[in-house]
């Protein structure tokens, strides 16, 4: 009994909505075979990027927790064995660790023929049960790494945007997106570890910042839900996170100075960073360009993509 699924990368946060949004990005992500065994769990291999630094000990690996994890949960008595084809960073701000850990927990879940995730499609009030399986491992998997958030694991399971509205118990609502709308990730070759990034946040804050704050969020939400570029123009405006992680970023203002005169949407910080990511109307490499020139002499890789609209999926 073996499997494979392939989890793709995201954007935590997307600007204003911190711990609540996440935007699933196509093209890049983790792939995690799955098999099921009667043996003792292992890490069988882990190749691609950053896979030297990926924990081998199964009891530190998220994709070995989760997958573990959704058995567990699913009453199967078995262990795992657990090859990892990393796509994303560590600490690279594009859900690198949630990728690894929905995969594992999905590729679980096909081992064991409990089948595909269910269509976007869902009940009123009703979060599919698949998906809240997958996301409940995954989750307990990332509270080990970087803190109990959603919101990287949210899109990655299903997809578009994601609203995670209520984390215990979870329900997640997809929203579907501009069929053209893209992204453009700009990555500086620095590390940010998610719970560093969260050290350095506020725990209060003024009550009229968080008005603003909701309203942005709320507004963003309603502009992917209706194609307004104009208002997700003025919506994409966090003013929690993004003032002290910027700090933490090479050129960061340069480079959201620059995808704005380019034409951009909205630029912002992808999670915790160090990613910095763009939302164009289409495809757009001129942005991309002007992004990465706006980098200068730092060393940086850049993705150009649409927001997928699949999350997990078996490979």
């Amino acid at each position: 009994m073996k499997a494979t699924a392939f989890a793709p990368g995201s954007i935590g946060n997307v600007g204003p909505g911190f711990d609540v949004l996440g935007l699933a990005v196509e093209g890049i992500g983790d792939r995690v075979t799955v098999e099921l065994t009667d043996g003792e769990a292992r890490v069988d291999a882990i190749t691609g990027r950053d896979g030297e630094l990926v924990p081998r000990d199964p009891a530190k690996n998220v994709a070995s927790i989760a997958a573990a994890a959704w058995l567990r949960n699913a009453g199967v008595n078995k262990r795992v064995i657990v090859s990892i084809d990393k796509g994303l960073a560590l600490a690279g701000g594009m859900g690198g660790s949630a990728a690894s850990a929905v995969a594992g927990a999905f590729a679980a879940s096909l081992a064991c023929s409990a089948g595909v995730p269910p269509a976007l499609g869902r009940k009123a009030g009703e979060t599919p049960a698949l998906h809240v399986s997958i996301m409940a491992a995954a989750l307990e998997a990332e509270s080990q790494v970087s803190g109990r958030h959603l919101d990287n694991i949210a899109p990655s399971v299903v997809g578009g945007l994601a609203i995670v509205r209520c984390g215990d118990p979870i329900d997640v609502v997809p929203v579907r997106v501009p069929e053209r709308w893209a992204v453009v990730l700009i990555t500086p070759r620095v590390r940010i570890e998610t719970k560093a990034a969260r050290a350095i946040l506020p725990t209060e804050w003024p009550t009229e910042s968080w008005i603003q704050q909701m309203a942005n969020t709320s507004a963003m939400v309603y502009a992917f839900a209706t194609g307004d570029g104009d208002l997700l123009r003025r919506s994409l405006d966090d003013r929690y996170a993004e003032p002290l992680r910027s700090r933490l970023i090479p050129r960061f203002r340069e480079v959201k100075r620059a995808a704005l005169d380019a034409g951009a949407i909205g630029c912002s910080i992808s999670g915790s960073g160090p990613t910095i990511f763009a939302i164009t109307i289409e495809v757009d490499h001129h942005c991309a360009s002007a992004m990465k020139k706006a980098m200068h002499e730092i060393e940086s890789d850049l993705h150009v993509a649409p927001i997928a609209k699949q999350g997990v999926r078996r490979v």
